[in-house]
């Protein structure tokens, strides 16, 4: 809750979830903040909005990829992933060709204009995570990284139990 908010908080017993404290709810709120601030880096240099920026980053690493990949790899719901590439293709950054074997198969690759935006954006998002991670020791860092490996590779599947 912000300082600035007159609301007061419902009290206790009225609390079913407590969403200021809801794990969820508090990662989505870090991961928009953090995104946001990044998103500033390439969205004032080349009007490009954060799905753009995942798919030339996952481009950049997995070249080649199909739009479906790209959505399973960011976890970006399909139509964002579709219209994210139809603005990278328009605007030159990406290029696509069909699958040999299978012409209904298309695979994305960076244009050299998209290899230069991901080549001049990537360090500069480097050293915002670098700046952000910077209040963590180096141990801590350790930690997070295991916990947040441990939550996608045990927590989700179980999360997901009935």
């Amino acid at each position: 809750m912000s300082t600035s908010d007159p609301t007061p908080p419902p009290s206790r017993h009225e609390v079913l979830l407590d969403l200021e404290r809801f794990l969820p709810y508090r990662i989505s709120v870090l991961s928009n903040r953090v995104s946001g601030n990044i998103a500033r880096v390439y969205g004032e240099r080349y009007g490009m909005a954060i799905p753009e920026w995942r798919v030339i980053t996952i481009l950049a690493l997995y070249p080649g990829s199909s739009a479906s990949q790209v959505s399973e790899r960011t976890a970006m719901d399909k139509v964002a992933v579709s219209r994210a590439v139809a603005r990278l293709l328009e605007r030159g950054f990406i290029r696509r060709e069909t699958h040999g074997d299978d012409r209904r198969r298309s695979m994305l690759a960076l244009s050299a204009a998209g290899r230069e935006v991901y080549e001049t954006v990537a360090p500069l998002v480097n050293e915002m995570e670098r700046r952000l991670m910077s209040v963590l020791s180096e141990q801590e860092q350790q930690t997070l990284e295991h916990l947040i490996d441990r939550l996608a590779t045990a927590g989700l599947p179980r999360m997901a139990q009935d």
